[in-house]
């Protein structure tokens, strides 16, 4: 039977009755290419950042709580508390974190905008009553919180991160529309004052993790505003210089990078014993780890388990995969992060895109970083995953933020649209037509 499409002819062989060639590496290359392509297709669809943020967002929020109740029962028990103590006030927090993040991702960009001095303000001046006696409280030596009453307390340092990313957008999109941050001093002034102001209140109280964050944030604001190369690492410089002098006349903070590598973790109150049991709950997790709530080093050995060591506390208990996984999660919120900045013709949203992936990106490098004993240890939670309530309030919102980014590009406006109400009755249209013609076509027809 002769071919149907003009212009074509059926292989030889299978006219003769004969098998058509086999050509193994065309189907092969063609599937690989194929799946290739797919992938890359159903990334750059409207909607992928969008459900990407969320899942990822949510899916390390649970496994945070998961991990926090795990790491912190034996530490609830030295205290004579109820085991799950630490879990219902970090699930506490989560309930109240997830009302925020609903709350910011739909508030529109305007009211974000609004929304930055205030923020602004009331971080300042709760940052200033941290350091008055008898309002401020001390733990582990940094003098950065304010009791509540009772079992709560808050960190208004946390509050910084978000005042300054919130403030510093607001500021180089006003300066964008002027055109104005092709000249140095608009790009730098007042935001670079205005974020050293910030960064001196957080280092009256002796928090130099908290410090390192927001100057992440701050480079992150610049970068992504494009200031020039040299403008870049003048600032950088200056900022160096900074850190180093703070480090070099501090003997907590040079005993820290002693530490980098350290796996002889000494007597009691050693300096290095924390990353040293931390690199010992890795080691001992293997490939699968030893089972959820089995961790030895949590038992007393291993400082602050639930805090700023509970990748070390997952790594022993969920082993190589389970460590793998929270790293992938935090890599698809950074690079769903950067395509929201990217993609968007909104200076404000661009640049605050940024600085909220500046900030989780870096603050889970530096966390992780020091749990594997590459970098020193800063003292800074791991985002959406480690123990504490004033750490996770602000980093929900600001996830909340690139939500409501996401939401705001024009295509996935539209595909948003299209599941709004109707799509649903549409849909049940679609579905009732297509079983009345089921219906209808005869019985020996398949």
């Amino acid at each position: 039977m002769p071919s149907k499409i003009a212009g074509t002819r059926r292989p030889s062989a299978v006219r003769g009755g004969g098998r058509a060639p086999a050509t193994p590496r065309r189907v092969r290359g063609g599937g690989v290419r194929g799946l290739r392509e797919r992938a890359l297709k159903a990334w750059d669809r409207p909607l992928t950042a969008y459900y990407v943020i969320i899942g990822a967002g949510m899916l390390i929020t649970a496994l945070g709580l998961v991990m926090v109740y795990s790491a912190s029962m034996i530490t609830a028990l030295t205290y004579d508390l109820v085991p799950s103590y630490f879990f219902r006030k970090q699930f506490f927090a989560a309930l109240l974190g997830t009302g925020l993040l609903l709350v910011a991702s739909r508030m529109p960009v305007k009211l974000h905008r609004a929304l930055a001095y205030p923020i602004l303000v009331g971080a300042v001046f709760l940052m200033v009553l941290v350091q008055i006696p008898g309002i401020g409280h001390a733990v582990n030596g940094n003098q950065n919180w304010i009791s509540l009453g009772g079992p709560f307390q808050l960190q208004p340092s946390e509050f910084g991160k978000l005042a300054l990313i919130l403030w510093g957008a607001d500021l180089l999109a006003r300066k964008h529309d002027m055109r104005l941050l092709t000249q140095w001093k608009h790009m730098l002034v007042p935001l670079v004052p205005g974020a050293f102001m910030l960064l001196g209140l957080i280092m009256l109280g002796g928090d130099m993790g908290t410090s390192i964050i927001l100057a992440a944030i701050l480079f992150g604001l610049l970068w992504t505003a494009g200031a020039p190369t040299r403008l870049f690492v003048g600032v950088l410089t200056v900022a160096g210089a900074i850190g180093v002098l703070l480090i070099k006349t501090s003997d907590n903070r040079m005993k820290r990078f002693d530490c980098i590598g350290a796996t002889d973790p000494g007597g009691e109150g050693a300096p290095c014993l924390q990353a040293a049991h931390g690199i010992y709950a890795l080691a001992s997790g293997g490939w699968f780890g030893s089972g959820l709530g089995a961790s030895v080093e949590k038992w007393g050995q291993l400082p602050e388990a639930h805090t700023d060591f509970i990748f070390a506390v997952t790594g022993e208990e969920l082993g190589l995969a389970g460590t793998l996984s929270v790293l992938a999660l935090f890599a698809a919120l950074g690079y769903a992060g950067i395509r929201v900045a990217g993609g968007t013709e909104d200076p404000f949203v661009r640049f605050a895109a940024g600085g909220v992936t500046t900030w989780i990106t870096a603050q889970a490098v530096i966390n992780i970083g020091a749990v594997l004993g590459l970098l020193p240890i800063a003292g800074v939670p791991l985002p959406l995953f480690s123990y504490g309530g004033s750490a996770l309030l602000p980093t929900m919102f600001a996830v909340g933020l690139l939500i409501a980014f996401a939401r705001q590009e024009p295509a996935a406006k539209a595909a948003l649209a299209m599941r709004r109400p109707g799509w649903g009755k549409r849909a049940g249209v679609r579905w009732k037509s297509m079983r009345r013609r089921v219906k209808k076509r005869p019985s020996g027809e398949r």
